[in-house]
């Protein structure tokens, strides 16, 4: 069986995936390690013999894949919360990083590694593949191949044995802070509505008209009063039945169907009248209901104001089904591949309306290939380019930080002329785990047999002193983030997922996309930064 793997490296890697896949569904006090478990099937079985190799090929492609696909996901969030909370979250991204070069520093000093082991501890516990490799590059100038040899190997170590500890890390920490400060994540979600698309707990409700102070009101006089977060849909008046707009005007005794959360339409109650049990949803004699998918991609990217629909149609959009998200349609909602939109409107109008939006599941679900293959392109190219700090600090963003700042551009920009950039949201899930999978896999099985052959005395204090950076640093990003900066802690998990597998695992712990936005808002400075630090640091230490 072993030499099936060796000699089969896409058997080895489906087995890993499948293996580890399933680990990670294993539940232990409640909670999983998910795909992260891949990374640790593959070092176990990387570990066993070190023929068992995984193309270089397809952890590149996995790990582009993958950052490309979450900028894109994530580029309209990532430019908005820049813009409220930008220079306040840069220094104190910055001051963080300079925190774990500190420790690592110390940890130098104090235990007496080398100036090659302790950088390689520091690229390891911080994940940084991009910055271990442009000390490597450093390396090649450091005089005789023996002494190059020498240095490379010190520095492969220190960062293969600390690599590991490097994810636990994150994830422990996380584990560690939310128990320590009680958060409460669905409560913390709740308040994150507005300032990221996490959706809401929608429902509907008919409310009778019984406030004599409402008679006569015109709901846009309402609305600019008391600011409601619901939507109207029909009403039923003088024995008629019409879809309400901004121009209805109420009268004591009128029905009228809202849209909202629970909250929000007890709010609305107590202003309007009283809720009763009779749904106007269920008379469909002259309006009719429907969900119908955005696949025209003519749409993706447009508000539903400028669509114009009302001129058009007698029609009222009352929520959007993003994957598995519910929002409230307001004008300002951008249209995106794969949207689920439910409407009501007159049985005449349906199929006109349908034809617009496109309303195919099929096309909705598929990949535009030009427009992901050259969006990933460009990223490549990016991430080719040398940056040139001084005559020995160079770096460039690699196969991670330009197709994930090309994605993050691309996706807020959303089309460029006929161009689309989005994928649809289930497009884009399937996306990112896939590359994540090939990814964590890869960096297993390759990082297995080096992390047994460093077992001794010495990779026993590199594991500590890993620990030590990755723990400290993780620590501090959710204690200070949260208790002196008062960001989110959910947002902070993000910036301190380091690495895919940490972001998986926050993700799920938090049961929303949240991490997501700030692992975007931290990975590209962090990327750059960390590969000037490492470099810095073996300069000076020498």
């Amino acid at each position: 069986m072993l030499q099936i793997l060796i000699d089969n490296p896409l058997l080895l890697l489906f087995v890993v995936a499948a293996v580890g896949y399933l680990v990670g569904s294993i539940k232990i006090g409640g909670s999983s390690l998910g795909v992260a478990a891949v990374l640790f099937t593959g070092l176990a079985f990387g570990a066993v013999d070190n023929r068992l190799q995984i193309p270089e090929i397809l952890l590149i492609t996995g790990l582009a894949i993958y950052v490309y696909s979450l900028g894109l996901s994530s580029g309209p969030a990532f430019f908005k919360s820049y813009k409220k909370n930008g220079l306040k979250d840069f220094f104190f991204i910055i001051s963080m990083l300079a925190l774990s070069a500190l420790i690592a520093i110390g940890l130098y000093l104090a235990f007496g590694f080398t100036p090659a082991t302790i950088t390689g501890i520091y690229c390891g516990s911080t994940t940084n593949t991009a910055a271990l490799a442009g000390v490597i590059d450093l390396i090649g100038n450091s005089g005789s191949q023996e002494t190059i040899n020498q240095l490379t190997q010190e520095i492969v170590i220190g960062y293969s044995f600390s690599y590991p500890m490097g994810v636990l890390g994150g994830m422990i920490a996380i584990v560690i802070l939310e128990k320590f400060l009680r958060i409460d994540y669905k409560k913390e979600a709740e308040t994150l509505k507005e300032e990221f698309q996490i959706g809401d707990d929608l429902t509907s409700s008919t409310i009778e008209i019984s406030n004599p102070e409402m008679d006569g009101r015109k709901l846009r006089d309402l609305l600019k009063k008391y600011n409601w977060s619901i939507n109207f849909g029909r009403i039923y008046s003088n024995n008629e039945q019409t879809l309400v707009n901004w121009d209805s005007t109420f009268h004591k005794g009128d029905l009228v169907m809202v849209v909202g959360t629970r909250e929000n339409i007890e709010a609305a109650t107590k202003v309007l009248g009283e809720e009763v049990h009779h749904l106007l949803s269920y008379d469909r004699s002259m309006f009719d209901v429907r969900r119908i998918f955005v696949s025209n991609p003519k749409l993706v990217g447009k508000t539903l104001a400028s669509l114009n629909l009302h001129e058009k149609y007698d029609v009222s959009i009352t929520r959007i089904r993003r994957g598995d998200m519910d929002m409230l349609a307001a004008s300002d909602t951008i249209l995106e591949l794969g949207d689920r939109i439910r409407f009501i409107a007159k049985r005449s109008d349906l199929k006109l309306i349908s034809k617009l939006f496109g309303d195919s599941y099929t096309a909705s679900s598929r990949i535009n290939l030009f427009s992901f293959g050259l969006g990933i392109g460009l990223g490549m190219i990016l991430g080719t380019f040398k940056i040139n700090l001084t005559d020995e600090i160079s770096f460039s963003l690699g196969y991670a930080g330009g197709p994930l700042i090309v994605g993050l551009i691309l996706g807020a920009l959303r089309n460029t002329g006929p161009i689309n950039w989005t994928l649809p949201y289930s497009a884009n899930v399937t996306l990112q785990q896939f590359g994540l999978i090939l990814l964590l896999s890869s960096i297993g099985v390759r990082s297995g047999n080096a992390l047994v052959q460093s077992i001794s005395m010495q990779g026993v204090w590199i594991f500590l002193a890993s620990a030590v950076i990755s723990l400290l640093t993780a620590i501090s990003i959710l204690l200070i983030g949260y208790r002196l900066l008062k960001r989110p802690f959910t947002f902070l998990m993000g910036m301190v997922a380091n690495q895919p597998a940490i972001l998986d695992f926050a993700t799920n712990r938090s049961d929303n996309a949240i991490p997501s936005f700030g692992y975007t808002m931290i990975f590209p400075i962090a990327l750059i930064l960390k590969i000037v630090i490492a470099q810095l640091m073996f300069i000076l230490l020498n």
